[in-house]
């Protein structure tokens, strides 16, 4: 899981900027922060979110347009294990506050991030989004390559585990599922799917959509797994 460590050292301006951006869970411009919650994204508060990888700003046109990287996602749900910037006050203390208690609610609900704030517009099929290929449909073999063999779900969970091990960086990192499921191309995919629902269950496992939709590709979209009435493109597990 993430450690405060993994959290960087931010200001109550950024730390704000973060925050807007994951409840609003879209791209706001420098106007709409402003009308929203008092301040703009500039100079070097905006430069160190993006130096950081947080944040993506747009800045062909002006007002300049800001919005979470898959990264600032990351950073902004796990704000609550950092400890509140001390220039902050009272203020960036009782936002910490409603940040932890809010993971705590989402973490027993198994409610991500991303889906708790997403958008109603955001909810559209994939083949409404512009720039956006919709998913290919899975169809069974009709190619007369011999079916994969029938497993247990129990071991289709130690071909996912063991999957996981060889893609993720550390014990707890993010991999995408479309990794997964090339490493386990020959597993029927029904029976993959539902040892990924299954594993949901478990307390070491994290299976999340990626809120940030613009940065899915055509395969990640067809990689997803169905869970909960959302597409989920990306899993974590933790130390044993």
């Amino acid at each position: 899981m993430t450690s405060p460590a993994d959290v960087p050292h931010l200001t109550p301006n950024q730390i704000n900027a973060l925050v807007v951006l994951m409840v609003e869970a879209r791209r706001l411009t420098n106007v709409e922060l402003k009308e929203l919650a008092g301040f703009t994204l500039t100079g070097k508060d905006n430069t160190k979110l993006v130096d950081l990888g947080l944040v993506d700003t747009d800045r062909t046109h002006r007002p300049f347009a800001h919005e979470l990287t898959d990264e600032g996602w990351r950073v902004a749900r796990q704000l609550h294990t950092a400890a509140p910037p001390k220039q902050g006050g009272s203020t960036t203390r009782s936002l910490f506050v409603v940040l932890s208690n809010l993971h705590r609610s989402l973490d027993r609900l198994r409610v991500s991030h991303g889906d708790f704030f997403k958008q109603t517009e955001a909810t559209a099929p994939a083949t409404s989004e512009p720039g956006h290929e919709a998913p290919a449909p899975t169809a069974t073999a009709t190619t007369g390559a011999p079916a994969a063999a029938p497993v247990s779900a129990v071991e289709v969970e130690a071909l996912v585990r063991s999957a996981y091990r060889d893609l993720a960086t550390a014990p707890g990192a993010w991999v995408g599922l479309a990794d997964v499921r090339d490493r386990l191309a020959d597993t029927d995919r029904a029976a993959l799917d539902a040892a990924l629902r299954a594993m949901v269950g478990r307390e070491d496992v994290r299976i999340i959509p990626v809120a940030n939709t613009k940065s899915l590709t055509a395969r990640d979209r067809a990689a997803a797994v169905r869970i909960g009435n959302e597409d989920n493109h990306a899993l974590a597990i933790g130390p044993a």
